[in-house]
């Protein structure tokens, strides 16, 4: 197809501005002469894209929360946005229904798809979870758990009853991968350093405890990193209960699967996700609620159609008969090769297949700690902790230098822990959505954060 047809310019629309959506908008750009006669249309429902690797830092109060949130009309010139939520994608129409943030519904028509909506949270059916835990997949979320964890202290603080104090110094993560690991590692030292300013907890345990049905902490990497993050949790002070779940969450508590009772007012669940529900409605054939598509990341049957991320069940050539997992690695290199097939298929180069390696993983633990293989080399303490925020500074796509402020600040000043006073509300769920539910969420899994692109 010639990008300009019957004088006017192809369109391309692409959905979600996470990892895959920004990368495959990017690479697309870039892809494209100056004078190219192709439109690029981005739906997104917020104008940024998060950068996810370091969202448990925001909710520790290390980071500012825009530091992470690159605006998308900045880092993507010449690409247009439409802010909103797909609610309907029509390929046999050519066409993608949104609706935008004030409620109006819109119609897109289009000469090549990208889907990367991403995934949402996968809620297990625990009794209790959806009502009384929190979940942790956005800067809302990072946030509310921030003020939530503060007003617990002080709620402490100024309690009489030695079991209510008990309760709110007691804190739950269930699910022992990326995310959970570094939010019950990070979140442990900021409890600790809101209590310290309060004369009234002098003595009083603030207890962390990470649980996950796995044998081991981090399972997705080699048990040397697992080891150690296991180390620095424990060291910490957290309870690390393996082959522990959840059986029931109340307003004041949870029961483990081992019959123990805890009593708290915190449950954070970071248990993983699952293909956002889009994807199974779109009419086009899925693989585990995941879009089927080529090595080239286009859809067998509707070939102006590409998915990527965690939208996209792409054949994994280094492993042949699977799928490439739902991690933020690939979604980014998914993405990045999304856009420039993409640019092919309009006549601007030529299509390539997804093969990837994987060159290794860093995981932040705080303070000075964090585990790292950077090209297989297992790392711990301060040589990974100086490869992760590198690696960190080389990828965010902008704020590099509030970014690395913050940080010194953070090793020089300690932390600000005043509530911002946020309420639990619709911007905040943890209800993972059915089919029924019309929302398309951007972000890509946070299973992993690359060392390499």
């Amino acid at each position: 197809m010639d990008a300009v047809q019957d004088g006017r310019a192809a369109r391309v629309v692409i959905v979600g501005g996470g990892f895959a959506g920004f990368e495959a908008a990017r690479a697309l750009r870039r892809s494209l002469p100056r004078e190219r006669g192709v439109e690029i249309v981005l739906v997104n429902p917020t104008n940024y894209f998060l950068y996810l690797p370091l969202l448990p830092e925001v909710a520790a109060g290390v980071l500012d929360p825009r530091r992470i949130a690159i605006p998308l009309p900045a880092a993507l010139p010449g690409v247009r946005l439409a802010l909103g939520e797909v609610t309907q994608v029509r390929p046999d129409d050519h066409r993608v229904t949104y609706v935008d943030p004030e409620g109006h519904e819109h119609d897109l028509d289009y000469d090549r798809l990208v889907l990367a909506v991403g995934s949402v949270n996968k809620l297990l059916p625990v009794p209790g979870v959806a009502e009384h835990a929190h979940g942790f997949r956005g800067i809302p979320e990072a946030l509310y758990l921030r003020d939530h964890i503060i007003r617990q202290i002080e709620l402490a603080a100024a309690a009489h009853d030695p079991d209510e104090r008990n309760e709110r110094c007691t804190f739950v993560v269930v699910g022992a991968g990326y995310t959970g690991t570094e939010v019950a590692a990070q979140g442990a030292l900021f409890a600790r350093s809101v209590a310290a300013r309060h004369a009234e907890l002098r003595g009083q345990p603030i207890r962390w405890l990470l649980l996950d049905v796995a044998d081991r902490v981090l399972p997705e990497l080699d048990q040397r990193l697992s080891r150690t993050a296991d180390q620095v949790l424990r060291k910490r002070g957290v309870e690390v209960l393996m082959s522990t779940s959840v059986d029931e969450a109340t307003h004041d508590g949870v029961q483990l699967t081992n019959g123990e009772v805890v009593p708290t007012r915190t449950v954070v669940w970071c248990v993983g996700v699952r293909p956002d529900p889009l994807v199974e409605r779109s009419g086009l054939a899925t693989y585990k609620g995941r879009m089927v598509v080529d090595p080239t990341l286009a859809v067998p049957t509707c070939p102006d159609v590409f998915a990527c991320g965690d939208a996209a069940a792409v054949p994994d050539l280094t492993r042949p008969g699977e799928v490439t997992a739902m991690t933020a690695q690939h979604a980014s290199r998914q993405g990045k090769l999304a856009g420039r097939n993409v640019a092919a298929s309009l006549g601007f180069g030529t299509m390539r297949a997804y093969r990837h390696h994987d060159l290794g993983f860093v995981v932040d633990l705080g303070g000075p700690d964090a585990a790292a293989n950077p090209l297989r080399i297992p790392l711990s303490g301060i040589p990974a902790k100086a490869v992760t925020r590198g690696y960190h500074l080389l990828t965010l796509p902008g704020n590099r230098a509030r970014t690395a402020v913050d940080w010194l600040l953070d090793a020089v000043a300690g932390r600000q822990s005043a509530q911002l006073g946020l309420v639990r509300s619709a911007a905040v769920p943890l209800e993972s959505e059915s089919p029924e539910t019309p929302q398309a969420r951007p972000q890509s899994s946070r299973s992993s954060t690359p060392v390499a692109s």
